[in-house]
């Protein structure tokens, strides 16, 4: 399924989803174990549904490259085929030349020369015949290697863009069966769970919405892009999390960052994964307001430093744009822009 066709599907699904990263002091409203249970499985698969529509950002991203390269290149190889053919028609041009004359060749027709005034002007004219034959024979031999060359280029890139392709499609359907393997769970709940549960949700939601505006008053000093970027995620929250979603009613992490910065005027691939080599790497410890941060193994997760700990993010399915603590996620990395 292609990520335009996952982003349809999933909005009756977002309804349904749990939190992966519970801010402290916001757990469940007493579950019983059963719920629990079922908690647990759903966090770990909101968790791998992340990052397969992460992975799929990156595959986008990497495939629109590939293709534009693949593009190049076959334009090349249609001038270089082109090029080729010309001399080709010019090796032709002066073969016919040679064997013309009743089909005698220049060196025979020496023969028959009437003094040796005229023999040796038509031995000078078969002398520049000769390097005019060899200077394009060898024009032909370079040129037709830097076709071959080139063909095996193409070859390689078709090849990317098709093992590409088939990674976007594979990333997409898996995210795809995690949330469909989620509502089954939730679906497995009983009726008073299921409402227990859905309202804890909601419950949690609003608190979310609370305190993350209220921690957005602490961007309000925030200079320069960073500054530009941090406040316009801010002014996201309580917007939901939808896979490959870039605005402006619904996010995914990448696309929030991605937007957030192009108000800056700085432009960034939609995923997380190529992000990450945009800008200038800093440390945990040297962090500051407006720093893209990543999070997981593989890089699967991206937000914006806010500050005191915390960053502003989409943080996954069932989850709105918010204020996370920055530590609830493993560090993998950061960058500034």
């Amino acid at each position: 399924m292609s990520l335009r066709g996952l982003r349809l599907a999933l909005p009756l699904a977002v309804a349904l989803m749990v939190t992966l990263f519970v801010a402290p002091g916001s757990a469940l409203a007493s579950p019983n174990t059963s719920v629990s249970a079922v908690q647990a499985q759903v966090d770990r698969l909101q968790t791998e549904a992340a990052a397969a529509a992460e992975a799929a950002n990156g595959a986008r991203v990497r495939l629109s490259a590939l293709q534009h390269t693949l593009a190049g290149v076959q334009g090349q190889r249609a001038k270089e085929g082109a090029a080729l053919g010309a001399l080709k028609n010019n090796l032709g041009q002066i073969a016919a030349n040679a064997y013309k004359d009743n089909g005698l060749g220049p060196g025979i027709q020496l023969l028959f020369a009437k003094n040796p005034t005229e023999y040796l002007a038509s031995a000078s004219q078969l002398e520049a015949v000769t390097k005019s034959q060899s200077v394009q024979l060898r024009k032909f031999a370079a040129s037709e290697q830097h076709f071959h060359q080139t063909s095996l280029v193409v070859g390689d890139r078709v090849k990317l863009v098709r093992a590409t392709q088939k990674e976007l499609a594979a990333s997409s359907a898996l995210a795809q069966s995690k949330l469909a393997d989620v509502e089954r769970l939730l679906n497995s709940l009983k009726a008073s769970e299921r409402k227990k549960y859905l309202a804890a949700q909601a419950a949690r939601a609003r608190s979310s919405k609370k305190s993350s505006l209220k921690s957005a008053k602490l961007a309000t000093r925030v200079s320069g892009r960073g500054g530009i970027a941090l406040r316009f995620a801010l002014q996201q929250i309580g917007k939901p999390y939808i896979f490959g979603a870039a605005g402006p009613r619904a996010w995914d992490c990448s696309g929030l960052t991605m937007m957030a910065y192009a108000h800056a005027g700085v432009s960034l691939p939609h995923s997380s994964q190529a992000q990450i080599h945009y800008g200038r790497r800093v440390s945990l410890g040297n962090l500051q307001p407006g720093d893209l941060v990543f999070f997981f193994r593989g890089i699967s997760h991206v937000g914006i430093y806010l500050g005191h700990g915390l960053i502003v993010d989409a943080p996954h399915p069932g989850r709105n744009v918010q204020v996370d603590r920055l530590n609830y996620m493993p560090f993998a990395g950061a960058v500034r822009l």
